[in-house]
């Protein structure tokens, strides 16, 4: 490898570890205010930007990973993990439920439970007290893959909050809630209902090369 290749290299790196720094991503300080801040205080809030970054990385690639494995979409995760937490509480899932907690169109939930009923993740059976409807369960099979990946994620970020003082929870919540509110104010346009993103989101095929442009 050339010496002007190995500095290319360098600098890539450089940058992609800076892409939370203000100094780099926003030098003139047209959005980002920080000449105010001192040099160690700034390092402290890049390095948590950073770590905020790195743990949604590795939420994203988790998730991508378990989908890819199961051959599902980021509503089909979503719908089993509703299935699931559902059937726990002794809860019959029924379709409209399903529906209301997708934010999905009737026709749009049976096409995923078609699917998942296909694939062999879930089974309808009839309503134990309303005989026009049916209730969707989730299989032994799929559950406990589901178990394994998502659940398993899910008990360990349990252990790391169980971990913090009372205290630091309480920071850390309104900092997360603060957080949510500020990124749905930037777009609120978001869950709009955009034809294009939801049938990519109801197609197996394109949410996976979705994924795959993101990396």
């Amino acid at each position: 490898m050339t010496p002007a290749r190995d500095d290319a290299r360098r600098d890539a790196r450089r940058i992609s570890a800076s892409l939370t720094d203000p100094r780099v991503i926003d030098p003139r300080q047209e959005l980002v205010r920080h000449d105010d801040l001192s040099e160690e205080e700034l390092a402290q809030i890049v390095r948590l930007l950073a770590a905020m970054r790195e743990w949604r990385d590795a939420d994203q690639r988790l998730s991508f990973e378990s989908r890819t494995h199961m051959k599902l979409n980021e509503t089909d995760m979503r719908a089993l993990r509703y299935i699931i937490a559902s059937m726990n509480a002794d809860v019959p899932v029924t379709a409209g439920a399903l529906s209301d907690h997708l934010h999905i169109s009737t026709a749009s939930t049976t096409k995923l439970l078609d699917r998942l009923e296909r694939a062999g993740h879930v089974v309808r059976r009839p309503h134990p007290t309303d005989r026009r409807a049916v209730t969707v369960e989730i299989t032994p099979e799929t559950h406990r893959e589901v178990r394994r990946t998502m659940g398993l994620q899910h008990a360990r970020r349990f252990e790391v909050v169980r971990s913090l003082s009372p205290q630091d929870r309480d920071t850390v919540t309104r900092f997360l809630r603060d957080l949510s509110e500020t990124t749905l104010a930037s777009v609120p346009a978001v869950g709009s209902g955009d034809p294009e993103t939801a049938a990519q989101d109801s197609d197996p095929d394109s949410a996976a090369a979705s994924d795959a442009r993101r990396g």
